[in-house]
This record gives structure tokens, sequence and C-alpha cells, in this order.
């Protein structure tokens, strides 16, 4: 079982203190009726037709302004102060029975009609503060009776009234009986009282428990209601939101105020409830007038609930439409979904085109080798006919080259090799790149090659696809640089525990909003492109955890940069 949480415990004991405030406030004011009945009784009587003794009215209204200046005193004292409500109890149960003594004193003693009043501040007693305030005002009420009986047997009363208390006030004997019955009496009551307020008790300590756990369960609901990521909304027979929590303003961007009692489906407009408890989605437009994707699923809530009429009553009525309705943001999912199926797709193909692509390159290789046969062949033969020949023969074998580079690309990208990493020298890397550029026939003589890697010896990287990287940046920015004016420029160096390196051109740049596009496979605007360079840039890039970027370059063009992050 939890603990009670600190302020529930405290609202429970300040509940309990305010329960006992409010029953000694209704005991002062039962004090007031009480007395004021009499008063009336009294006035009554006073006609002379009953043969009792009753108080003549001055000091008969004397003893009622008593009773209200004390009642109305006590009153502001509980209300106003700080004092502990049992003691007060108690304080006033004794103040009550000399009250009673008082008035049972002037109106004949032990012959009083107003003797039973001694059972009001001990029943009284006995219920508010059961196990002391009880026997506490019985005591004091058989004392103080016993003091009357003893004033009477002594023949000691008030003048006005010009006889003894009772015919027998002599008899010692009486006297006795005579306390022995009352004081009895007043503590059986003060026990039947105790008893019952035990009783009482008991059924009290069981509810406040019960409210504990109820309030505890309630906040733990509420807090779960409040707390939890998926939005819950319960409507009435009407279809009006009556609540929502915390994650359906979240999600739909609305105050709660502007939901409740409002047309579920003027918020939600696109939501049907077909089968309940299938997840099914709808648009959303959010108070920001973004439009979202949401999954949501409901059930009917069928429960009696309790209305007020026209008429200022109530009736018990059973909802047989009202809902529950779950919602949830689904875009982020859609798209990864999405996302996963277009991957899955260009797995399916790569997988398929990668074999389609293994089985080109045999034929490929036969027909260039076979073409490179007959060109040797051709050079025998009489010179008239070479010429036309030759120029066919090459063709074909510069399209057969050009159709295995674009298959050799392809199967890079389509089969990506795990980066075997490790410390490489990037000088003599980017010499092999430069080396095998300068010994293609189309490098250009005059090309303005500026490399600065600074300080930058080793970077941490698989050499093979370190060369494959840099190459096809390489190549990449020779082909969009101006015929003849050729200038490149490859800068290495430490930045943020990240080796980068960037090659720059003076081509004309990437457009605008294609910053992303240029990376996706077989998207080029070179003619002798395959469209898969920078695309298999970017996965070698991703498989040593780095990142490839590109900017306007100083030089006018292009300006990619490479990250490759150092290891820990």
């Amino acid at each position: 079982m939890q603990s009670v949480p600190d302020h529930i415990q405290r609202s429970h004991e300040s509940t309990v203190k305010q329960l006992l405030i409010d029953q000694l406030l209704w005991m002062l004011f039962l004090r007031v009726v009480l007395y004021t009945l009499l008063l009336g009784i009294s006035v009554y009587l006073q006609g002379g037709e009953f043969n009792i003794i009753i108080l003549p009215p001055a000091l008969l209204l004397f003893l009622i302004i008593l009773v209200y200046f004390s009642s109305i005193i006590s009153g502001l004292i509980l209300l106003k102060s700080k004092i502990n409500p049992r003691r007060f109890g108690i304080q006033q149960n004794l103040l009550d029975t000399f009250f009673v003594t008082i008035l049972v004193y002037l109106t004949g003693g032990s012959g009083s009609i107003f003797a039973p009043i001694y059972f009001f501040p001990i029943i009284a007693g006995g219920l508010i503060t059961p196990r002391l305030g009880g026997p506490i005002a019985a005591g004091a009420a058989t004392l103080q009776y016993g003091l009357l009986l003893s004033l009477a047997y002594n023949g000691v009363f008030p003048n006005f009234l010009g006889i003894a208390f009772y015919d027998n006030g002599h008899d010692a004997l009486a006297t006795l009986n005579m306390f022995a019955v009352y004081g009895l009496t007043f503590f059986l009551a003060a026990i039947l009282a105790s008893l019952f307020a035990g009783r009482l008790s008991k059924t009290e300590d069981a509810l406040s428990d019960s409210v504990r756990d109820f309030d505890r369960l309630m906040l733990l609901y509420k807090q779960i209601f409040d707390d939890i990521t998926t939005g819950i909304i319960t409507t009435d027979d009407q279809n009006r939101i009556t609540s929502a929590n915390n994650a359906v303003c979240l999600i739909t961007g609305f105050d709660l105020n502007d939901l409740l009692m409002n047309d579920f489906h003027k918020t939600f407009p696109n939501v049907t409830f077909g089968k309940k408890g299938i997840r099914h989605a709808a648009a959303l437009q959010r108070k920001s007038e973004e439009t979202i994707r949401i999954g949501y699923s409901y059930a009917r809530l069928q429960f009696n609930a309790l209305t007020d009429m026209d008429t200022g009553g109530s009736k018990l009525e059973t909802c047989q439409n009202c809902k529950v309705i779950t919602i949830q943001d689904i875009s982020e999912v859609e798209r990864l979904e999405k996302q996963m199926q277009q991957a899955e797709k260009l797995a399916a193909i790569g997988r398929m085109s990668a074999g389609i692509a293994h089985d080109f390159r045999n034929p490929l290789t036969a027909i260039s080798g076979s073409a490179q046969v007959l060109a040797n062949e051709l050079n025998l033969m009489p010179s008239e006919q070479q010429e036309t020949n030759i120029t066919l023969i090459n063709i074909i074998i510069r399209e057969s080259n050009r159709l295995a580079n674009t298959v050799s690309d392809f199967l890079k990208f389509a089969r990506p090799e795990h980066a075997e990493k490790d410390w490489i020298s990037l000088k003599s890397c980017l010499g092999e790149v430069i080396e095998v550029a300068r010994a293609n026939p189309n490098w250009p003589t005059d090309n303005a090659l500026d490399i600065q890697t600074n300080d930058i010896v080793d970077v941490y990287a698989d050499q093979y696809q370190l060369f494959t990287v840099l190459n096809h940046l390489l190549q990449n920015a020779l082909a969009f640089c101006p015929a003849g004016k050729e200038a490149i420029r490859i800068i290495a160096r430490e930045e943020n525990d990240e080796i980068e390196i960037s090659v720059e051109d003076n081509g004309p740049g990437i457009e605008p909003g294609k910053e992303k596009k240029i990376f996706e496979p077989f998207y080029t605007k070179r003619v002798d492109g395959t469209g898969l360079g920078l695309a298999i840039v970017r996965q070698m890039m991703e498989e040593h955890q780095g990142s490839i970027r590109v900017d306007d370059s100083s030089l006018g063009g292009a300006k990619f940069t490479l990250s490759f992050p150092l290891p820990t």
C-alpha cells in the first residue's frame, strides 16, 4: 500500500477538525434554540393554570441574555482563535451543566420540570467528544445536582419561591435515593452516548480511510490522465466534449476551455465512428492551422448519471451514447512507415538490380575485349579501311567502358562495404587520388589545384572508401569548372573533435533548393554522369558516422565539406 501524500494527510486532518468545529457550532446553536424554547414555555406557563414553579420574568430574561451572550462569545472564540476544539467542547459541556443547574435551582431544585435538561450536555459531550465529554458532563451534572439536593436538605432556596424545594426535603434517605437515581441515570446516558459515538467514530474513521484512499486514487488517476501522452476525450449523449486531458490540448493546440462542452466534430470534423476498438486515422487541423495526422479509437460508456431537471430536482438517467475517444499524433509514425516502406522497396530493387548489374559486367567485358582485339587487327589492314572501322570500334570501347563504370558505381551503392577504419595518411591518400586524376586524358594541364592540409597528418577512416570519396568529389568538381579556367581547392583542418576536408570549385555552384536532391541516387546534370557519385559519397560518410554538407565556395562554385569524427 502506498503511503498517503503529505498534502492529502493534511487535508484529511483539516477536514476532521473542521467537522468537529461545525458540530460544536451546531451545539451552540441548539443551546440557543433550547433556552429560547424554555423562554416561550415559561411565558406560557405563567398563566397560572399549571401547578409548577417558574422563573420571574426578570430572572428569566437575565438567564436568556446570559446564554445568548456566552454562546455568541464562544462561537467567535471558536472561529477566530486556534483553540483545541475538543478541549473547547468539554468546556462548553461544563458551561451547559452550569446553566442547567442555575435553571433547576431557580425553578424548584429536585422538583423542577427542567431537571431532564441535564441530558443535553451529557449526550452532546458523549457524541462530540466520545471518550471524555460524556463522563465529564455526567460527573459535573451529578455533583451539581447533589449540591442542589444538599441545599434543599438544609433549607437553602431563593426567597421568591416561598416554599421548600420539595416536601420531603429534610428526608436524608429520600435525598440520597434521588441523588443515586439521577447520578446513575446521568452516567448511564453518558455511557450510551459514548458507545453510540464510538460506533459513529469507527464509521467515520472507516469513511475517512475510504475518502483518503479515494483521494489518493483520484490523485493518481488524475496524474495519469494529465501526464499520459495519448489524448483522452469523453463525450455525452449530445456528442459534446465533457473532459479532455493535457495531451489533447498539446495535439490540437486548443485550450481546455475551447474544447469543453463544444461539439466533438467541430474540432475533429474528419473523425468518424465506425467499428469501436479499431484504430482509425484522420487529418486534423490544429489551432495554428497546421494539418497533422491523428490515429483514434473509441468505446461507448454506459453508466447512470444524476442530472438536474428544470423543476429544480434531479433524476437518474442512463447515458447510452457517451463515448471515450483516444487520439495520438501519428504524423511522424506515418512518415517513418512510408520511409520504411520506401526503404524496403529500394532494398528489394537494390538486390534485384545488383544481381542484374553483376550479370551485365561479364558481357560488357567480353564486348570491350573483343572490340580491342578487332582494333588491333584493323591496324594491319589497308589504311583506306582503317579510319572508319577504328572509329566505330572506339565508340564501342568508350561506351562499354562508360557502361562498365556505371555498373561498378551502382554495385558500390547497392552493396555498400563495411568501413574498416584505421589511421591513414591524408597526404598519401590525396596524392594517389590526384595521381589517378592526372592520368586521365581529360585532366586539364593548366588546372589550378590548391591543396591545404595544414597540420593534419592522419585521418581515422577506411582507406579504400576515403580514396573513393575524394576521387568522386574531385571528378565532380572538375566536371563543373569552366573549360580552360579550372580552379579547385582542397582544405583539411581539425574542427570540434572532427577532421574536416572540403573540396571547392569555381563552377556555377548548386542551384538553390537542390542541396538535398543532389545526394539522391540517379540525380545528375552531367552528360556523362551516372547520378550515383554523390549518393555513394553520402553513403560512405554515413558508414563512417560522419557527414557531408554543401555550401557556397569563395571561388564562386560549390563547396563540399566532409566531417570525419575522431575516435574517443
